[in-house]
């Protein structure tokens, strides 16, 4: 299995938004990126039923609907089917992330300037992709959010040493599963198993060892050499330092 890439394909769009001036400003913005919004609903029954009418391929859903309100409504979204969902949110602290994470929401919006809509249509496909490959992972489907906690994890950590994207990150671990031909959660306890191994090494003393290995006859710099070492050179000390360098 190959990750692709989020597509560049125009999107089927339903927002969900009870703010007038919002709604019609991120359906402008929608809308000159080529996307094709389908409708918008005011509320977080009406979303669903809407969700369920008009087939979108991507949702924004604001935070603070009334009613039902923006966690519970992606929640009813995604259970009927499956879909991206972008929570609308002016600030997404840590415990809103976490009840929108797990309510199924993939990617926030905080501001409807172009970059940050771009950016967060590209994590939300992202995202969702993932999902659809975590979840045709394995036999047990409630092994499914244990093996996302862990290739969350071990994509981290492989973002914060190779300096990757996320979308690269996960498919390093995608080619290392198809590699070894093992389950997705096992290729992620592996690399988090290896990047934490070599977090702890202690470089210092394995470039020692290895010196010592290969120049066995070579002995320790003296102590005295070492504390000198780290001063700024005299004039006594340059002049020595030209002689030498003439002699050899």
């Amino acid at each position: 299995m190959v990750f692709d890439p989020p597509s560049a394909e125009p999107l089927q769009v339903l927002v969900v938004e009870h703010r007038a001036p919002v709604a019609a400003r991120l359906k402008g913005q929608l809308e000159s990126l080529g996307h094709r919004v389908l409708g918008t609903a005011r509320a977080g029954r009406e979303a669903v039923a809407a969700a369920q009418r008009l087939d979108p391929n991507l949702v924004f859903v604001e935070a603070k609907l009334p009613g039902l309100d923006g966690i519970e409504t992606t929640r009813a979204i995604v259970t009927e089917r499956p879909v991206p969902v972008i929570l609308i949110a002016d600030y997404a602290g840590a415990d809103l992330v976490r009840r929108a994470r797990e309510a199924g929401a993939v990617a926030y919006l905080a501001s409807m300037d172009r970059p940050r809509l771009l950016s967060a249509i590209a994590v939300a496909l992202e995202r969702f992709r993932e999902l659809e490959v975590i979840g045709t992972e394995g036999s047990y489907p409630r092994e499914a959010p244990e093996t996302r906690r862990l290739v969350d994890r071990a994509k981290r950590m492989l973002i914060t040493r190779l300096g990757l994207s996320e979308a690269e990150a996960f498919q390093r671990v995608l080619d290392r599963t198809h590699g070894t031909g093992r389950p997705l959660r096992e290729t992620a306890w592996t690399i988090i198993d290896s990047e934490e191994a070599l977090s702890g090494l202690d470089f210092t003393g394995c470039v020692e060892l290895i010196f010592r290995v290969v120049h066995p006859t070579v002995r320790p710099t003296s102590g005295r050499a070492r504390s000198s070492a780290g001063h700024p050179p005299t004039p006594e000390r340059l002049d020595r330092s030209k002689e030498a360098s003439r002699a050899i």
